[in-house]
């Protein structure tokens, strides 16, 4: 598949993604070697609402062709942790008053990836016949859940069955540096190399 794919319209992105997440070749895990299932799907922030669109087409397409995706928002599950655990009106209130480094500080404490975040996507996913995860929300949770973090927190939970991220930014390979995914384009949310740029998969 050809390296500017993400450069390509969202129309010509849309089939890609189906074509690919639909195939026998990505629901089996085939050509992977050994490592975790997890596909990173970039794209412009300014296409964000292009690209919230293009993910429902593609989990209703995907649905009538009989595959089931479990889509993880991150910001709404966020809201609903923080909801279930009564913090929700604390961080409303607090907003205002505190400054911003402890904010991010209280809702990573909150919203521990380890202990709060992943137990809660896992059981998410026990709950769900799915067949691909679609994780979305990253550019609204940042800075207090980092992306990197939550792929790493999942290699274990999740690498029975393919993972999609939908990523405002980009995922750049290189020799220098490896792999990193840069937020917004701009923003380095460190290195995490284990995960492949879906526009590069073949069917």
């Amino acid at each position: 598949m050809r390296a500017d794919l993400s450069r390509a319209s969202v129309q010509e992105r849309y089939q890609h993604l189906l074509t690919v997440i639909g195939s026998e070749r990505f629901l089996k895990k085939q050509g992977l070697g050994n490592e975790v299932p997890f596909f990173i799907c970039p794209y412009k922030p300014e296409e964000a609402i292009e690209m919230e669109r293009l993910q429902k087409q593609l989990i209703n397409k995907l649905a009538q062709n009989g595959i089931e995706i479990l889509e993880i928002n991150l910001y709404d599950l966020a809201v609903q942790i923080l909801k279930k655990e009564g913090d929700w009106d604390w961080c409303m209130e607090e907003e205002q008053s505190i400054s911003k480094t402890e904010l991010k500080e209280e809702l990573q404490s909150m919203l521990d990836i380890e202990t709060v975040l992943t137990p809660a996507i896992k059981e998410k996913m026990n709950g769900s016949g799915f067949q691909v995860m679609f994780i979305s929300g990253v550019g609204e949770v940042f800075p207090y859940i980092r992306s990197h973090n939550v792929l790493n927190n999942l290699q274990k939970t999740a690498k029975e069955k393919p993972t999609v991220m939908f990523f405002p930014g980009e995922y750049t390979h290189s020799l220098e540096s490896g792999a990193s995914l840069e937020l917004f384009g701009r923003l380095h949310d460190d290195k995490y190399y284990r995960a492949f740029n879906i526009y590069h998969s073949e069917v």
